[in-house]
């Protein structure tokens, strides 16, 4: 019997092939329970073509050893209860543009897959290094369409953080980042009481007045209609520079770049590391900034001074000023940042749904855009210029329709022109742009996975055209940082985070070093 990681290989090299539904009197030649079919999403679509065979994964360190057959039995009570999660992804023979999710009855031992850890192996290295390789060789492969598209690895060895760790892998097809960790969450519950849901932090809305006089209601007429004017300058401004990326705008070449031999090389390193979310927080809090704009600020700085080494001499680091610079003048790098456009559920509207067996999918799929988001990559004597250069090139796309005019114009592109015409349009922006990026807010509590306390989670991808994914991922007071890369393009991820780290440190104290701390409330 072919190991899953076999199969995977075999499915990549092959390609994406029609699953035949030819019927015998009203019942399908395959083990399936016909309950209900719905044809994919365009994005969704979009994400099984070879060029965008994504595949998210989530990353739970457990603070005990995890039990399978426990976890087999949580999942029917509460993944299995997402139609999704049961369906198949199935092509019609005749026209293979046309895509159905099927519903089918699912072997749970066919997705829970218990690694079979070598003791020698271990023994000659570490089991953080065991895990990471482990993760590398299951990037190089994909999930078997076979089967619903999903599968979780759990791997019982101590690591430095943890005593055991699970893989949630998921195809990008089944759902944004947004939907998938929210899904993921509801199938979670605090630590401290297993009847609770866990608990996301959400922007405060600030309080609206009661009553306006005439001329205060004219001001805020008026404010309401320059605001939109500046979105609309800033929206054609931003479609302009969109379109001209795709058509031949790139990126400045540089030692982070995703190589020619893409398609041929899709396996990448994910690596993390385990930052202070109140350091996050005493920045955000000394410089009126968010939280994104100071994940964005140390991103920008820890991205100059890695590049900074690369490009010196020799591979030496002669500095980390502007006076002693070994980076090229005017480097021009993006980042696609995706935007979840959809009402999304909630994470007690997604629980409510698993338990009761609703197939409701409010909420759910794939249904975003992205924005090019330029990246400062200059060394700078004061580090808290990152931050601020940061914050300003996000209220600026704040102000636009950028993303929500991509997610029209690939829908648009897909009804008229087909979908290969959408997915190279849509291949371009990614591969002329350097790097990926998100940022996603976490539980406020301890929660719970299958009934093992999780010490950390940590959302990323792989099959993205870029050589350089980052994530951001709170939870409780930790920030995670998460880094998929190229290895052939980035082939010290570790360094690559511990510059991110040095790079926070440094706007730490140059908020102490200022005063800015006074300003804390």
């Amino acid at each position: 019997m072919e190991s899953p990681m076999a199969e995977g290989l075999r499915s990549r090299s092959s390609g994406l092939k029609p699953i035949e539904t030819k019927k015998k009197s009203g019942i399908e030649e395959y083990d399936m329970e016909i309950m209900e079919d719905e044809p994919l999403s365009p994005m969704a679509r979009l994400f099984h073509d070879s060029r965008f065979d994504v595949h998210a994964v989530a990353f739970m360190a457990s603070k005990t050893r995890i039990s399978p057959q426990l976890v087999k039995d949580k999942l029917v009570h509460t993944l299995l209860k997402h139609p999704r999660f049961t369906s198949l992804m199935v092509v019609d023979e005749e026209n293979l543009t046309d895509m159905k999710w099927v519903q089918t009855k699912i072997d749970l031992d066919q997705h829970v897959i218990i690694v079979e850890v070598d003791e020698t192996q271990l023994a000659m290295e570490s089991p953080d290094k065991f895990l990471e390789d482990y993760i590398y060789n299951l990037s190089k492969t994909s999930l078997d369409r076979s089967k619903p598209l999903w599968d979780l690895h759990i791997v019982n060895i101590k690591t430095r953080d943890a005593e055991s760790v699970a893989v949630f892998r998921v195809h990008h097809s089944l759902g944004d980042g947004t939907s998938l960790i929210s899904l993921l969450l509801a199938c979670t519950r605090q630590t401290a009481d297993d009847l609770k849901l866990p608990t996301i932090p959400t922007k405060k809305r600030r309080p609206t007045p009661s009553g306006y006089s005439a001329k205060e209601g004219l001001w805020r007429l008026l404010g309401t209609f320059w605001l939109f004017i500046v979105m609309l300058v800033n929206t054609a401004m931003d479609v302009f520079m969109f379109t001209i990326t795709i058509i031949f705008l790139k990126d400045t070449k540089t030692p982070i770049s995703a190589l020619p031999d893409f398609e041929s090389n899709k396996a990448r390193r994910i690596v993390h590391r385990i930052i202070s979310l109140d350091d996050l927080k005493f920045v955000k809090n000394a410089m009126n900034v968010t939280i994104n704009d100071v994940a964005l600020g140390l991103t920008q700085a820890g991205l100059s001074k890695y590049l900074n080494r690369r490009y010196a001499f020799g591979g030496k680091d002669k500095g980390a000023t502007e006076r002693n610079n070994n980076l090229p003048n005017g480097i021009r790098l993006r980042s696609c940042l995706c935007f979840n456009l959809r009402s999304s559920a909630g994470i007690e509207d997604l629980a409510n749904m698993m338990e009761n067996g609703s197939k409701g999918k409010r909420g759910w799929g794939n249904w975003f855009g992205y924005a090019l988001l330029p990246f400062k990559i200059a060394l700078r004597d004061d580090p808290l210029d990152y931050v601020k250069e940061a914050k300003l090139a996000v209220d600026r796309k704040k102000r636009s329709f950028e993303a929500l005019f991509t997610l029209i114009m690939a829908e648009l592109l897909i009804r008229f022109f087909g979908i290969k015409v959408a997915t190279e349009v849509t291949f371009r922006g990614f591969s002329n742009s350097t790097i990926c990026f998100t940022n996603l807010v976490g539980p406020q509590e301890e929660i719970g996975f299958c009934g093992n306390p999780i010490t950390y989670f940590a959302p990323s991808a792989y099959g993205q055209p870029s050589a350089l994914m980052i994530n951001f991922q709170s939870y409780i007071d930790k920030m995670l940082i998460v880094v998929s890369v190229d290895e052939n393009a980035i082939p010290d991820p570790q360094q690559l985070l511990d510059d991110f780290e040095d790079s926070l440190n440094l706007i730490k104290n140059a908020v102490i070093e200022r005063g800015l701390v006074k300003n804390l409330k």
